[in-house]
């Protein structure tokens, strides 16, 4: 393929095709979209080295007990974790529930209360199909991956394009949102609460789960590219 325009500015958009990387139950094509957008559904990748599984001892955890609540910043807000992690454990220990804390590079207080544990790092598709509840603060791919695991999640919202991610989802019946200034141990334990106990949650993240595997973002984003490259052969050979 010949070098294009720079990609942030006079090439943005292909004037041959835009694949939209996403769930259109995230958002549906817009009249100010290029006309030549696909909306292809998600593309799935979350493993530092390939084919990564699971921590044994992680594995051993989430096999040992019921399903814990993931607590997780994703890939930037870990960088600022702030007040999360303390609270969170707080909110933990009025529950009594199992939980994973994925703390990145973070400092966890100890001690940890029970049947809670603390890894750097996990594969999301791994790990987040075994999680009562997902929290976290709304970037697209932990936002992804909590959908296809047809996870109920409490968004946190950070920056960037979380606070419109966490109205997506809490649209689609699947979330609740939480302001991170109300991040608090007592109105984070009632969020929990409601989530493990309103069944309707958890039904809503099973449907919208099993919809997100069935449009198979990979397949119809390299359908589409081969479609381009063959229908440009067909054109120059005519």
């Amino acid at each position: 393929m010949a070098p294009g325009q720079d990609p942030v500015f006079e090439g943005q958009h292909s004037p041959k095709r835009v694949l939209a990387l996403f769930s259109r139950l995230i958002g549906e094509p817009q009249p100010d979209w290029p006309a030549q957008t696909l909306v292809t559904g998600f593309v799935f990748y979350d493993q530092v080295d390939h084919g990564q599984g699971l921590n044994p001892d992680l594995q051993h955890f989430l096999d040992s007990g019921p399903a814990p609540v993931v607590f997780t910043l994703g890939s930037a807000a870990v960088q600022h974790a702030g007040n999360f992690y303390r609270e969170s454990l707080a909110a933990i220990r009025r529950l009594g529930c199992r939980a994973v804390l994925l703390a990145g590079d973070n400092s966890i207080p100890e001690p940890l209360p029970p049947g809670t544990a603390v890894f750097p790092y996990a594969p999301f598709s791994k790990i987040l199909p075994h999680a009562s509840v997902v929290i976290h603060p709304g970037g697209i791919g932990t936002t992804a991956q909590a959908l296809v695991a047809g996870r109920p999640m409490l968004v946190v919202p950070y920056a960037f394009d979380q606070p419109d991610n966490a109205a997506r989802v809490k649209r689609l019946g699947v979330a609740r949102v939480m302001s991170r200034k109300d991040y608090k141990a007592q109105r984070l334990t009632e969020e929990i609460d409601r989530l493990r106990s309103d069944t309707s949650y958890s039904a809503a993240a099973r449907d919208v789960g099993r919809l997100i595997v069935d449009e198979n973002g990979v397949r119809s984003a390299c359908d589409a590219i081969e479609d381009q490259f063959l229908h440009e052969r067909s054109s120059s050979a005519t």
